[in-house]
């Protein structure tokens, strides 16, 4: 079993930290930072680590913000930092530079190669609102692709994780992703296409507006963004999404469907074989749903390109009702639907047993 992300907040990553900070200044207490970081620790999940250990560091850093921001930027050309030895000082600078925007924006900008500063740069976001931006935009031009991702992801209106900033989904963003769309790193245009798909949540036309305008315009990877932006909304069968992707909504149809069993035991799944049948050239967004009474949940099927009209396409599928913490199935009646860009085109009832 996988060790929990939590435990990678430790001994071994309070003591990186500390290292660093000590190698700068002597009058650094290190001793007595890490024993603050680590008391009560092992009681903690993963975030109130991150929290407990930015709160020991509060207590143990100069008083005057700009040069405690100093020193812990120099720690970083001392030791190197890892996401799990790097969080807590992020966090810190968020709890402590909230005055100081141009002295906490560098050295966010200095940490986040080796641990994203995205959770940090939202309260100066919601404080400091036209300068925070600005700062953000200009990482957008960094030469590093981790200031570049940090420009988007740190600017997503539904960040996960992330405090809300309720301003950032009203289009503010645009500029930062005009710069990022087409970027070389793969690691950036994610978390692009994933600020876009948080658009299509809660302004889905000014999203829809924005990829239609990308997709008009030269981009190596403008497909590929485009694609993975519009996720949401091809689940939902959105019409204009649809389009955005070449798909003719409702286009096609389903020749046969079938499962293996009427019937499926929690813990096993459901196998079921799909015949879809093209109207048109051109592809097949394909979608299946189970749904119960009050539950409609959408999951993806395939994609298929149709050359010609009439073609067909058999997909083989096995949903999966394994138990899982966050989700209770109870028994009882079911119906899988399969729905081909964007239209139910078929559906099957099956029943859900207990093991």
């Amino acid at each position: 079993m996988a060790e929990p992300l939590k435990d990678q907040i430790n001994t071994a990553s309070v003591t990186l930290l500390a290292d660093g900070l000590a190698d700068c200044s002597p009058a650094f207490p290190r001793d007595r930072f890490v024993a603050a970081a680590l008391a009560g620790l092992d009681g903690l999940e993963l975030k109130d680590r991150v929290r407990s250990v930015a709160a020991a560091l509060a207590t143990a850093m100069p008083a005057d913000f700009p040069a405690a921001a100093a020193l812990l930027r120099e720690a970083t050309t001392r030791v190197r930092l890892d996401m799990w030895s790097g969080w807590p000082a992020t966090e810190w600078v968020a709890l402590a530079g909230l005055g100081h925007l141009a002295d906490a924006m560098t050295t966010l900008g200095v940490l986040t190669p080796f641990a994203t500063g995205e959770f940090a740069v939202r309260p100066f976001l919601a404080r400091h609102r036209a300068e925070a931006l600005a700062v953000m935009r200009a990482w957008a031009d960094a030469d590093d692709e981790h200031l570049r991702r940090l420009a988007s992801e740190g600017s997503r209106p539904r960040l996960p994780w992330g405090s809300r900033v309720p301003w950032l989904n009203d289009g503010v963003t645009v500029p930062i992703l005009d710069a990022l769309r087409d970027d070389p790193s793969e690691y950036v245009r994610r978390s692009v296409a994933n600020h876009v798909n948080d658009l299509t949540k809660d302004h889905p036309d000014l999203a829809l507006d924005l990829l239609d305008r990308w997709r008009s315009e030269p981009g190596e990877h403008t497909r590929a963004v485009l694609r993975h932006a519009l996720r949401g909304l091809l689940r939902a069968g959105h019409p204009r999404a649809l389009t955005l992707v070449g798909a003719t909504p409702g286009g096609g149809s389903v020749d046969a469907l079938a499962a293996e069993s009427a019937t499926v035991q929690i813990g096993g799944h459901l196998r079921f074989t799909v015949t879809v049948r093209a109207d048109a050239p051109g592809p097949l967004v394909l979608r299946y749903a189970v749904t119960r009474e009050r539950s409609r949940r959408v999951f993806h099927l395939g994609e298929r390109v149709a050359t010609a009209p009439g073609q067909t396409f058999t997909l083989v599928k096995a949903h999966s009702f394994r138990p899982v913490t966050t989700r209770s199935e109870p028994v009882g009646d079911r119906r899988l639907e399969i729905m081909v860009n964007g239209e139910t085109r078929a559906e099957l009832p099956f029943v859900l047993t207990g093991q």
